[in-house]
């Protein structure tokens, strides 16, 4: 893992310019399930500038890939947007037609899904599913849609791309793939790309460079881009802006600098140091969050990494915090590092003790917060 001053020296690097082209305000999507309703993401709000890159990340079935498809409205059945607006150039994508919606899904907001093999048809060339993207949005036909899609190809670093054209997607390695479902993503170069666990299964060198070719294409556009991760050191090397999640709700939010140097939320803190180091090599030290977060059909009504965390207090388990600047007052819109803990922490204080200290103290109160409930 980088250090807090080669991540600082990245990011002077990475620092965009902050024009808005994203702005979501308290986006609440719904399931109902035989085990009741579940609430997948529950007041969740961010923007996101031109040319920067917001890293989403937390724990799985936080809410991360159902926040991404709510931007484009293709959240799955029984799954629905219950609540909040989501604005993209002037316009609330929530209030406008499903036609109209159509028409901005793959040219202004495009996807990369988390797995290409099944996101690309078997029984279609890669050609085939370039040009229709193609002819669609851009009224392309015959050669002239060929010639582009070969040109996209080409762009995302696959060799020969006439040849590959005619492949169908087994006939390709997953790195290539993944480049083509990217060429598919920035075909009409849109203004967001979403691209949710992009590395996946990728070896580390396929994976580094699926990440240079997606920071080359944002600078070269100017694209906004949403990367979702479990990756923390992706987030460290790659992110202008970090929002974790956790249940549903954002945790905490910062410039990806100030994230790493000072967590705030206890949560994020966690997580960090579940990060592998180097410096940490042959002391047998693997430190994990203890327990698992709440089933969100009976989340607690207090906070609800309360069950978990190292310094829990009686009002954890009776109100539910909300995001806020790190003074305590609630959020404007405008504050760059937001948390939603009743008791934050940095670990850099001297509170936060090492990370075997910190598994230690978490592990002693995830037992108290469970003894109590069950008393």
């Amino acid at each position: 893992m980088r250090s807090s001053s080669d991540v600082g020296n990245i990011h002077d690097a990475l620092a965009a310019p902050r024009v808005p082209v994203l702005s979501v305000r308290d986006l609440r999507v719904e399931f109902d399930t035989r085990r009741g309703r579940v609430r997948a993401v529950d007041g969740v709000s961010f923007t996101l500038n031109a040319g920067e890159t917001l890293g989403l990340v937390g724990e799985s079935g936080c809410g991360k890939t159902v926040t991404a498809l709510s931007l484009l409205r293709s959240v799955p059945a029984p799954g629905k947007i219950d609540g909040g607006t989501i604005e993209f150039e002037g316009r609330d994508l929530l209030s406008i037609s499903e036609r109209d919606m159509t028409r901005l899904r793959g040219k202004r907001i495009a996807l990369i899904p988390q797995d290409p093999l099944t996101a690309l048809n078997p029984v279609m060339t890669v050609g085939d599913h370039i040009v229709e993207v193609l002819e669609i949005h851009l009224g392309m036909r015959g050669e002239t849609a060929r010639s582009r899609a070969a040109d996209l190809l080409s762009r995302v670093g696959i060799p020969d791309p006439r040849k590959r054209l005619d492949a169908y997607p087994h006939q390709l390695s997953g790195g290539m793939r993944q480049r083509v479902m990217i060429a598919l993503a920035i075909a009409c170069e849109p203004a967001i790309l979403i691209a949710d666990e992009p590395t996946t299964a990728l070896d580390a060198t396929v994976q580094a460079q699926i990440l240079e070719l997606l920071d080359e294409i944002k600078r070269e556009t100017r694209m906004a881009l949403l990367l979702i991760t479990h990756n923390l050191g992706i987030v460290a090397g790659h992110c202008n802006r970090v929002a974790v999640m956790y249940c549903g709700r954002i945790a905490e939010t910062a410039s990806a600098v100030d994230l790493f140097r000072h967590p705030h939320h206890r949560y994020t803190a966690g997580l960090l140091a579940c990060v592998p180091r180097l410096d940490r090599q042959g002391k047998g030290i693997f430190f994990t969050i203890p327990g698992t977060p709440p089933e969100l059909t009976d989340l607690p009504p207090g906070c609800a990494f309360a069950s978990r965390c190292d310094a829990v207090t009686d009002h954890c388990f009776s109100e539910r915090p909300e995001l806020a600047t790190t003074d305590g007052s609630i959020m404007t819109g405008t504050t760059s590092h937001l948390m939603a803990c009743w008791n934050p922490a940095s670990l850099a204080s001297s509170d936060a003790g090492s990370d075997h200290q910190t598994s230690a103290r978490m592990a002693v109160a995830y037992g108290r917060a469970h003894e109590k409930s069950d008393a």
